[in-house]
């Protein structure tokens, strides 16, 4: 019997990565599962990353959940990672439990997923402490990501800030380039390289061929969400060519 799945994707109104990515990850899935996911989105408005609309924006993340909640989504995925990293240490648990409370209150169970906690859980899920990332924040929002994943137990040895401003721009960067950015990567001390640490920023194309040409374990904010939504939905979080944390080798 083929199992369907709607899966509700809460995203900021400039995002063009996260529609691309996650059906991507979930459509190579259906090709060996007895399955089909179907996406609907809801919008925050927000066209700058920078703390004062992001903090705007994550206001909006309520109506989202609830309209979503009106499609009676299997799962919701809040996506945008820095939305919540910059709003202090631990407040993706604050934003799941919230946005949790507006979906019950409309009849309606469905898990919360946010790439910020789902990040977080898929280095701990690698058995990572120490990480190298690369992001496309300019550095002052960068930083705030390295402080937040400081507090959750993660430290970050090495750092790259591609200092792309405009959100639209962020989604047209070019997921090849990411394998030479990780070279510059200073990985002596690291258990693993997150190649996205935002899910506008594209990288899928390139997450096997940098784990491959590294040796550790190359994951991004992406392909944890799709973790992070598929043992949700208890399914086996398996995805073709996606990097060590969707192989299935973590949990057999």
């Amino acid at each position: 019997m083929n199992k369907r799945y709607r899966v509700g994707l809460i995203v900021p109104s400039s995002n063009t990565t996260m529609e691309t990515e996650i059906p991507a990850m979930l459509q190579e899935r259906m090709k060996m599962k007895p399955e089909t996911f179907t996406f609907h989105s809801a919008r925050m408005r927000m066209m700058h990353v920078n703390p004062e609309e992001l903090k705007k924006m994550d206001v909006d993340s309520d109506r989202c959940a609830l309209e979503l909640s009106d499609a009676r989504c299997d799962v919701l995925a809040y996506a945008c990672l820095v939305a919540i990293m910059c709003q202090g240490a631990g407040y993706h648990h604050v934003s799941e439990e919230r946005l949790s409370k507006v979906v019950e209150e409309n009849a309606e169970k469905a898990p919360i997923v946010s790439s910020a906690g789902a990040l977080i859980e898929g280095i701990e899920k690698i058995g990572a402490k120490r990480v190298a990332i690369i992001t496309p924040y300019m550095k002052s929002l960068t930083n705030q990501v390295i402080e937040y994943l400081h507090a959750s137990g993660i430290e970050v040895v090495d750092s790259i800030s591609l200092e792309v401003a405009d959100n639209l721009e962020v989604g047209r960067l070019d997921p090849k380039n990411l394998i030479e950015h990780a070279e510059k990567l200073n990985i002596k001390n690291a258990d693993a390289v997150v190649l996205s640490a935002c899910v506008q920023m594209p990288s899928l194309p390139s997450i096997q061929e940098v784990e491959n040409r590294l040796g550790i374990p190359v994951l991004s904010a992406a392909t944890a969400t799709v973790y992070k939504i598929l043992t949700q939905l208890k399914l086996e979080p398996v995805v073709p060519n996606a990097g060590k944390l969707l192989s299935g080798v973590l949990d057999k």
